[in-house]
């Protein structure tokens, strides 16, 4: 896939931007707190109608504005190009193939491809559980309708079950509630075990690709619900429902899984290095980007939001032979990267404005 327009209004920082590319390389250079990365968010907002950095949208408008809209121009095989409109409202957002709006995600999945590689990637090893499933459930839902499905059912049945355990509602209320968790809870958990294990596999290998064959890394799907039917889930529920009244929330299900990233066999969290543990996040992006080739056809957009800073170059320079060479790389940083990388189309950043350097790729500064 090949991102041939962007035009944003009113996202972020950014009241207007109209931008053209011409090749496979685009690089994006400025200070920090400029637009940069508002950017690459607006762009990787095609795959999925989600932001990588605010899981709510109206944080996307910018301020006293009532919406924010987001144009591409999208090149897929030998189709010819396509027309994406997305505007975003503090109550929605509405999806636009050229004339025609779409009014279930499910008929957007797969079709646009996008992958993030982003500085604040080290929180999916060091931050929260909650961080790691939205991750991955943002990854799996881009990429299989059933997946989304389950998951927007699920969530649906958890909050009203929540909202009742709060208000110490009723057995009968609960029962519902708990028959709708059941079979969307064993479906969610039984994807996420399959396509964890497709993902490890990936990861894994690009891991050795960027630490040059010296260790080794795992990605791990930690779930007590594994191999679990519905019918499991709705025992397990129904047995808990005492302490879940007691606490005033759900305490099993799916959305109390995580992931856990290991090197050399112990966990990354606790013993890998700074460097160890952004060569796993970069390896579980290049690993994310070879699984949606894989699931759709599609070769991802790579959006790289200043991320190779702290890797020493040995590992910087394995990450970019990494990269899939016949991909569209949009890049961001405060300086531009080395001439040996190739020419890129360079615009410099400042205020939310993008201007085109019409000198082109100079090297490093």
């Amino acid at each position: 896939m090949l991102l041939r327009k962007l035009t944003l209004r009113h996202f972020r920082n950014v009241p207007h931007a109209a931008l053209r590319f011409e090749g496979r390389r685009q690089f994006f250079a400025g200070p920090n707190g400029q637009g940069k990365s508002n950017l690459l968010e607006a762009a990787g907002f095609l795959t999925a109608l989600r932001s990588f950095r605010a899981p709510d949208g109206r944080h996307l408008i910018m301020h006293d504005h009532p919406e924010a809209g987001i144009a591409c121009e999208v090149e897929r095989g030998g189709s010819g190009p396509e027309q994406v409109t997305i505007r975003i409202r503090r109550d929605g957002k509405e999806l636009w193939y050229g004339s025609n709006r779409v009014t279930r995600l499910a008929d957007h999945v797969g079709r646009y491809p996008t992958v993030v590689f982003s500085s604040h990637d080290l929180q999916l090893i060091r931050g929260a559980p909650a961080l790691r499933r939205r991750w991955l459930d943002l990854t799996l839902a881009a990429m299989d309708a059933d997946y989304l499905m389950a998951l927007q059912s699920y969530s649906r049945a958890l909050a009203g079950r929540n909202s009742l355990l709060k208000k110490a509602g009723g057995e009968r209320e609960l029962t519902a509630f708990d028959r709708a968790l059941a079979p969307s809870g064993a479906r969610i958990v039984a994807i996420r075990a399959e396509r964890v294990a497709e993902l490890a596999s990936e990861t894994a290998a690009f891991y050795g690709r960027l630490c040059g064959g010296s260790e080794d890394a795992a990605l791990h799907y930690d779930s007590s619900l594994k191999g679990a039917s519905s019918e499991d889930l709705l025992r397990l529920l129904e047995s808990g429902r005492a302490r879940d009244l007691q606490m005033g929330t759900t305490l099993v299900g799916p959305h109390r899984d995580d992931l856990r990233f290991d090197v050399r066999g112990c966990d990354a969290r606790d013993f890998a290095s700074e460097g160890q543990q952004r060569s796993v996040t970069l390896a579980l992006r290049l690993g994310q980007a070879s699984w949606f080739r894989r699931r759709c056809g599609v070769r991802p957009v790579l959006l790289a939001d200043d991320v190779l800073g702290e890797l020493d170059p040995a590992r910087r320079e394995r990450f970019w032979a990494a990269l899939d060479r016949e991909s569209q790389v949009i890049a961001t940083g405060t300086r531009l990267p080395d001439a040996c990388l190739g020419e890129w189309q360079v615009f410099t950043v400042a205020e939310g404005v993008f201007a085109p350097d019409s000198g082109g790729m100079g090297g490093a500064v």
